[in-house]
């Protein structure tokens, strides 16, 4: 597939089959997780694979949508700041590093026949609580993982000419 195509045939899935991931689709969109850009190289993320099966009770105290555990699995994308790369002005880079992971994550998913959704309005206590995340890491995003039960809506983008300045403000 072209990559205008995948970006293009990628959204936000909201209900999934419950049948299961072959372990070498997962491994293939992990290791584009891993071959992801981060500031310096360092790398300062850890991916928390989790099953939904006889834990959706306890992951909805995550994030208490429905269709989040209908997937057979959940991925947390977790930055560690203390890892990361600080640009002079203090700005931990960490969070950008992560978003790149798991950009490359949910592609790398839309590129098998799987569905994601970008999750970032979750509980972060909870999900330090349910998945054992220590103190010093945070749990910056999450998706679902599996195959869609659903058709993608119209893509609503704003216009280039809306979003894009060139030489200055």
């Amino acid at each position: 597939m072209q990559f205008a195509e995948l970006i293009t045939k990628r959204y936000s899935v909201r209900a999934y089959k419950p049948d299961p991931i072959e372990d070498q689709e997962l491994q293939q969109v992990l290791e584009a997780a891993r071959m992801a850009p981060t500031a310096a190289n360092l790398q300062p993320f850890q991916l928390i694979v989790v099953h939904t099966r006889g834990r959706e009770e306890e992951l909805r105290r995550i994030y208490d949508r429905e269709w989040f555990t209908q997937a057979p699995l959940i991925i947390v994308a977790c930055g560690i700041p203390s890892q990361a790369w600080v640009r002079h002005d203090k700005a931990n880079y960490g969070v950008v590093d992560v978003a790149i992971v798991m950009d490359h994550l949910i592609l790398a998913a839309a590129d098998q026949g799987l569905g994601t959704c970008w999750v970032g309005a979750f509980d972060p206590q909870a999900a330090r609580q349910v998945l054992g995340i220590p103190e010093d890491v945070d749990p910056i995003v999450m998706t679902p993982l599996g195959y869609p039960a659903d058709q993608p809506g119209p893509k609503v983008r704003k216009p280039l000419d809306e979003l894009v300045r060139y030489e200055s403000w």
